[in-house]
């Protein structure tokens, strides 16, 4: 070989910014063939750029070598549409509400996903979904707005109290496959932004979308992003009725981090079958070891072809193939050094001594994970039934062990995981278990929309009406669980959660000019808050618009009557009471907030309203500049 030409321009500012946008958004890129090289190269689609970024304007994309179906386009238009819609908090529902950090989210998890775009952009370091898998049974949701009415009427399904659908995709229906993979799109698409650069997302599905599961996952997260399709051995028995027995799931895994995952990633504790493995019969100081092998196979390199004489005046060479690990001067200095061996007795073929000591802290995981490793169906029924000994309220959760071997490979003690397809929250039962052993803080989010249980179900029986009463039940009941059985090593384990349920907007249309409309709907130019709307669902709205985590400590306190909320000890600080007073404005100064907020209707005037601007600028001593940034009236 004869050495490339050193590069003497500079850096490609184009390249670049196309290296850079493909991080952003690797389904704009498409493969063209170059007509006068015949290579292929990564060129970008402009229209399905501009879909992405909101243009729905924009033509459908010309069809080119691309992973596609009926709907698509609407798919990837979708993820780019804003929400109007809000979380309610459910103080009732939640556990431990002032302490905690763990969230639980009734609702579409596409419309959950979108919301919690500003606050946790970036922010969770693993996504765990088990999504439905498309067996003709499965529910799927129903994203089609553009859908008439009566076209709707045909549909068999369920309508959420928002209006959300969703329907068993049945495999008579004519784009069963379609309506999977759109269903699965934007919630993807979402779910990428919410990412940290290092995260990895892992998805479980069986052999009825694994093919489109892995496209989907390509175009979303690049293939460069895809890390492995681990193979996990979920049943143990047989089963009659099919031609093979089925026996696995898949697990497909993906990173931002590409290739450089394999340095961030962890390793899984080394059992104590692996290391039985290392004894010490010869009691070497150095401890436990076990005989590794001396040769390699592959290309045969000059300097590790030659023959050794043992002790015993034996010749040895390297069997056909293969090779020496080391060179020949180094294997006489290992072999002074008691690292080779001729056998147990002196008189076999070497091997080489492999210390317990030096070996690394854990093992790498590989693409099959069997049931005897992270469990299996079964397991996972027995698991609710020690939960819910009385009824079996869900049907196909999933193994503590599985979601507790994906965190241990995948997340730090502090880290934030989400569960944006949460059921039965094994998730959230693997997290607390996870970290009462090993003192982690780990915090989850779960998302799950509000299916009801079939009527004649054990769960309705039993009392569950929706899928998310029995997850918050079931994690009330494992943490509880958790801490009865380690109490001393579990005091400080956060087992709560804050729940919040998705709903229409806190504040009522307002789309007409003020001249049309009449003097009694005048009053929603001065206060347009929906009746019912508490204080903490304005307080939490604001947090979602202002990229404010949901999970954050918060308090309050009341000054001449009114009360004030303080997030995060000043984070955002926030009334909403009527007529606010100078002891009020100065409680909330003294709390150094970063924002303040408050109502429309807290000032009977505009020069109240600024009369309290200029307080607040001269007593937190912000320019007019950060006073308008950080000052917001609702």
């Amino acid at each position: 070989m004869k050495p490339n030409k050193l590069e003497l321009n500079s850096v490609d500012g184009t390249q670049l910014n196309l290296e850079a946008l493909y991080q952003i958004a690797p389904s704009c890129f498409t493969e063209v063939k170059d007509d006068k090289t015949g290579e292929l190269r990564h060129v970008v689609n402009f229209k399905t750029l501009r879909q992405l970024l909101g243009d729905n304007a924009v033509e459908d994309a010309d069809e080119m070598y691309q992973f596609t179906w009926p709907g698509k386009q609407e798919a990837r238009r979708e993820a780019a549409r804003p929400t109007t819609k809000t979380l309610r908090p459910v103080v009732e529902d939640s556990v431990d509400w002032d302490n905690t950090q763990n969230l639980y989210i009734e609702g579409d998890n596409l419309e959950v996903l979108k919301l919690l775009q500003k606050s946790y952009m970036g922010k969770v370091k693993m996504i765990y979904i088990d999504p439905p898998y498309n067996t003709g049974n499965d529910f799927v949701y129903d994203d089609d707005f553009a859908v008439s009415q009566d076209d709707y009427d045909l549909f068999s399904g369920n309508v959420d109290e928002l209006g959300n659908r969703y329907r068993k995709n049945t495999e008579s229906n004519g784009r069963f496959h379609s309506d999977w993979c759109s269903m699965m799109y934007p919630r993807l698409m979402v779910a990428k932004s919410l990412l940290s650069d290092s995260g990895s997302i892992f998805l479980t599905l069986d052999d009825h979308e694994i093919v489109n599961g892995r496209k989907l996952m390509d175009e979303i997260f690049g293939e460069k992003s895809f890390i492995s399709t681990v193979i996990w051995e979920n049943f143990y028995g047989r089963s009659n009725a099919a031609a093979i027995s089925p026996a696995h799931n898949y697990i497909l895994i993906y990173s931002k981090a590409g290739e450089e995952w394999k340095n961030i990633r962890n390793l899984l504790p080394r059992d104590l079958k692996s290391s039985e493995k290392y004894k010490n019969p010869d009691n070497d100081p150095r401890g436990p070891w076990r005989l590794g092998p001396i040769f390699a196979s592959g290309e045969r390199h000059e300097g590790l072809m030659y023959t050794i004489k043992t002790p015993t005046g034996r010749l040895i060479s390297p069997p056909k193939g293969s090779h020496w690990r080391m060179l020949e001067d180094v294997f006489w200095a290992m072999y002074k050094d008691g690292r080779i061996m001729f056998g147990m007795n002196g008189t076999g073929s070497p091997a080489i001594k492999l210390f317990l000591k030096d070996v690394q802290d854990g093992i790498v995981p590989r693409s099959i994970w069997t049931y005897d490793e992270v469990g299996h169906t079964q397991d996972a029924k027995r698991e609710i039934q020690q939960i819910f000994p009385d009824e079996m309220p869900f049907d196909t959760p999933k193994p503590l062990k599985l979601i507790k071997q994906i965190i241990q490979i995948s997340c730090r003690n502090t880290d934030v995981i989400m569960d944006f397809f949460s059921g039965s929250a094994t998730t959230a039962h693997a997290v607390m278990q996870q970290n009462a052993e090993d003192d982690g803080n780990r915090k989850y989010i779960m998302v799950q929309l509000p299916e009801e249980t079939p009527d004649d179900s054990a769960a309705r029986k039993a009392g569950y009406n929706t899928i998310p009463e029995i997850a918050k039940e079931r994690i009330r009941r494992a943490g509880k669980k958790i801490k009865e059985e380690s109490p001393l090593t579990t005091q400080n384990l956060d087992t709560g959660f804050r729940v919040f349920r998705l709903a229409d907007s806190n504040f009522e249309e307002v789309k007409k000019a003020p001249s049309e409309y009449d003097q009694s709907q005048l009053d929603l130019f001065l206060n347009n808050v929906k009746s019912g709307r508490t204080d903490l669902d304005l307080l939490f709205g604001a947090m979602l618009s202002w990229g404010v985590q949901l999970s954050l400590p918060m308090t309050s306190e009341e000054v001449d009557g009114k009360m004030i909320y303080s997030v995060n000890d000043g984070d955002l600080v926030a009334c909403f009471a009527d007529d606010i007073t100078e002891n009020i404005v100065k409680a909330m100064a003294d709390k150094q907030p970063l924002r303040v907020l408050f109502r429309d209707s807290c000032f009977a005037r505009d020069d109240a309203k600024i009369n309290v601007f200029e307080t607040l600028k001269q007593l937190l001593d912000w320019s007019e500049e950060e006073a308008i940034k950080n000052i917001k009236v609702i």
